[in-house]
C-alpha cells in the first residue's frame, strides 16, 4: 500500500502540542526598586552569568540598559577581587 500524505493519516498526540506563550520581560531591578548592585555578593551576580562565566545578554535576562551596565561593572569588580572567576568550565 502506497503512502499518500493527508489521506487517512491521523496524527494523534498524547498531549496537545504546546505553544510557547512569550511572557513580557521586565527589569527586576526597576520592579523591586533596587538602586545599588553589590559587587561583593557573588551568589546574586551568578544569576547573570552562564556556565562558562560570561555575562548573559539583556535580551535573555530582560534587564534594562542602565542596570545591565551596573551588573557588568559589578561583575568586573568582583572578578578583580577574586570573588568570581574569569573563566570556568562549570560555574553553576
Amino acid at each position: 500500500m502506497a503512502y499518500t500524505p493527508g489521506a487517512g493519516s491521523e496524527i494523534r498526540y498524547l498531549t496537545p502540542p504546546s505553544f510557547d506563550v512569550k511572557k513580557k520581560k521586565y527589569c527586576r531591578f526597576k520592579k523591586s526598586g533596587i538602586r545599588y548592585i553589590d559587587y561583593k555578593d557573588p551568589n546574586f551576580l551568578k544569576k547573570f552569568l552562564n556556565e562558562q562565566g560570561r555575562l548573559l545578554p539583556r535580551r535573555v535576562t530582560g534587564t534594562s540598559l542602565k542596570f545591565q551596565r551596573k551588573i557588568a561593572q559589578a561583575v568586573k569588580r568582583s572578578r578583580n577581587i577574586a570573588l568570581l572567576p574569569f573563566l570556568t568550565d562549570l560555574l553553576k
